[in-house]
């Protein structure tokens, strides 16, 4: 039960009442016998100053961040991660002793912990990543970090050159990106394709093949129609609930300082 001595986290956006990030994030919470409460506040643009000042005056846990705040809380947090400082984004703020606010970027790491959930070995790899997006830069720093070889394509060329730049990857021309396809070894959506029931494709589907491995960071469906294409080419797949998951995992870990649960977190929004 809540009690006067239970403690809370939560997460800010606008929108957010969608998020899943409650499911996970209280599943943990329960399952490592916290008395933690996680949820979900609505915080209009503009407002991240004053969501952060909440969280020293109101003691919370952590706060997690999603659109449109990730770069407007980066540049007001006191210290920040090198992924969070290479992205100018974050997604998770962890209160420090001294007062200060600490800024880390989890969803680079998330991703690469997804991949290897699925048993896919991302060292070295060569990826071509989709989409110019806070997810895109953050997978293609994270694959970067491997020693991996990675290309970055967007619809908006200046777009997809200031996400490359930002995550030390190269800039492909959205019409070469098929080619680029070709020559990696790993493809990544993180554009919004597919999301909702749209049957669009973020790629000609003949541009990849069994010796892919191709992920969507859509969740929702969970397989979406990029993967059902990819798997019809013989592709190995992964798909977008994986990252979700160990984002939210490692920011239970920041927080607590204990492995998070995974299997309860991935029961939690498996439903």
């Amino acid at each position: 039960m809540i009690s006067a001595a239970t403690r809370v986290a939560g997460v800010i956006g606008d929108p957010v009442r969608h998020s899943l990030s409650p499911r996970l994030h209280n599943a943990a919470y329960r399952a490592l016998g916290l008395d933690w409460v996680y949820v979900a506040f609505e915080v209009a643009d503009g407002d991240a100053a004053a969501a952060l000042d909440a969280v020293r005056a109101f003691g919370l846990v952590g706060l997690s961040v999603t659109m449109p705040h990730k770069t407007a809380v980066a540049e007001r947090c006191d210290e920040l991660t090198p992924a969070a400082a290479a992205l100018r984004s974050v997604n998770t703020v962890t209160p420090l002793d001294d007062g200060r606010l600490a800024g880390d970027s989890t969803d680079g790491a998330g991703f690469l912990r997804s991949l290897a959930d699925a048993g896919v070995d991302s060292s070295g790899v060569t990826a071509l990543v989709l989409g110019a997006g806070g997810a895109a830069r953050a997978v293609a720093l994270a694959l970067g970090g491997t020693g991996g070889r990675v290309s970055l394509s967007a619809r908006r060329a200046p777009a997809a050159e200031a996400a490359a730049a930002l995550a030390g990857a190269t800039a492909v021309a959205w019409d070469d990106r098929a080619d680029a396809a070709h020559a990696a070894g790993l493809v990544v959506n993180a554009t919004p394709i597919g999301m909702g029931g749209d049957d669009a494709l973020p790629l000609p589907v003949d541009a990849v093949g069994a010796d892919h491995v191709v992920a969507d960071l859509v969740y929702e469906p969970r397989t979406t129609p990029w993967l059902t294409a990819a798997r019809s080419r013989g592709a190995r797949t992964v798909g977008g609930l994986g990252m979700l998951v160990h984002q939210a995992a490692l920011q239970v870990e920041r927080w607590s300082d204990r492995p998070a649960p995974i299997d309860a977190m991935r029961a939690a929004v498996e439903v």
